[in-house]
């Protein structure tokens, strides 16, 4: 690696050989910054909710004040629970498993890494566990 820059300007291709350590610094970063984008998105929210703690006389006012806190709070917990991924696949990336289908341990692909680097299965896997599911479900 020899820069920040190299490292911005470099994209993963299927060409290359699958994890190698360029692709792997590539991945953490991304990781690191989505990370750091959802806690900075909480601090927000945060301050946000303490500004608005606020009295509202009016009753419409206040119901629609608490449906925006409720639903912000449930955004918030959906993000708690990203974060618990992203650090998962950061780990995985130190212990080498990232980028690894855990079901077949097949390659599960640069495309879907980069759109979902949370990715933990294969599009294949992934659709078959779809696919099971909504079996499941319909029963």
């Amino acid at each position: 690696m020899s820069s920040v820059d190299d490292l911005v300007e470099y994209r993963p291709t299927e060409d290359e050989p699958f994890m190698n350590p360029r692709q792997r610094e590539y991945f953490r970063k991304k990781l690191e910054t989505w990370k750091e984008e959802i806690l900075r998105e909480s601090r927000e929210t945060l301050e946000n909710l303490q500004e608005e703690s606020q009295n509202h006389p009016d009753m419409a006012d206040r119901a629609s004040s608490e449906s925006d806190r409720a639903l912000e709070l449930r955004t918030r917990d959906r993000q708690r629970k990203l974060i618990a991924k992203i650090d998962a696949a950061l780990k995985r990336i130190e212990d080498g498993t990232y980028g690894y289908c855990e079901e077949t341990g097949d390659p599960i692909g640069i495309a879907r890494l980069d759109a979902r680097p949370i990715a933990t299965l294969s599009l294949e896997a992934q659709e078959l566990h779809e696919r099971r599911e909504k079996v499941y479900r319909d029963e």
